[in-house]
């Protein structure tokens, strides 16, 4: 997994090519088929080592790159880093919310999770097919 943390900010300046569509960032210099190649290694790598650590909150967690891409904008330079923080913020406010709303017993953190996460998905599913203005 650190790995992967290490290698991906190396492709941030490829993948903000990219986003213009593949024949834009071929005209441009960018090893297309090369950079998505390693863009799904590593981050295949990176899921599957969080999700080998944490269970299936990984997943869920996947919300907040899609929340700051709506905030900050497309450019993955800062993308990256930002979501891997915010990522683990969420993960640990989840952390705190699931061992206090039924203390002393401890919510599984998985239902807090899918209860942020469900909701975000659908805005955003919603959102990209045009059907809400939210």
């Amino acid at each position: 997994m650190a790995l992967a943390l290490i290698a991906a900010p190396f492709l941030a300046r490829g993948l903000n090519g990219l986003a213009l569509g593949e024949a834009a960032a071929h005209h441009v210099g960018i090893p297309v088929q090369s950079l998505k190649t390693a863009a799904i290694l590593i981050v295949s790598a990176a899921t599957g080592a969080a999700v080998a650590i944490s269970g299936g909150i990984g997943f869920v967690g996947i919300v907040v790159p899609h929340l700051l891409r709506l905030a900050t904008g497309p450019d993955h330079r800062f993308l990256l880093i930002n979501a891997a923080l915010a990522g683990a913020a969420l993960l640990l406010l989840a952390d705190i919310v699931a061992r206090s709303i039924v203390a002393p017993a401890e919510l599984p953190i998985g239902i807090v999770m899918a209860i942020i996460g469900a909701p975000v998905f659908l805005w955003i599913l919603l959102r990209r097919r045009g059907l809400t203005d939210l």
